[in-house]
């Protein structure tokens, strides 16, 4: 028996790129710079506080961001996989013969 190991930090990396447009990530970006140097200008005070709580608002809408793009990604593939199996029950239905069940013989 071998087991395969999945090397997962490409995979993530990848998917986060697909969910994640480059204006999301150069926002976080730059947030996250600001927050470093408002760190070393204003220094260990309740000012920090408040950036903290801005930094961590622009990582909850990322986040958020990410899992919708996730679970639309989701849906895109149930729909599409009921679209085909509506599909497939159509064509079975026009090649059986049209049998009325209440019409007279």
């Amino acid at each position: 028996m071998q087991v395969e190991i999945a090397e997962t930090s490409d995979q993530g990396e990848l998917a986060m790129h697909e969910h994640l447009d480059r204006g999301t990530l150069i926002t976080l970006g730059v947030t996250l710079v600001l927050f470093v140097v408002a760190l070393f200008t204003k220094g260990f005070s309740h000012d920090i506080l408040l950036e903290a709580a801005v930094f961590l608002v622009s990582v909850k809408l990322v986040i958020m961001s990410y899992k919708a793009s996730v679970s639309i990604a989701s849906l895109e593939t149930h729909l599409a996989a009921l679209t085909a199996s509506l599909a497939r029950i159509e064509t079975s239905f026009r090649k059986a013969p049209e049998v009325n069940p209440r019409a007279p013989e």
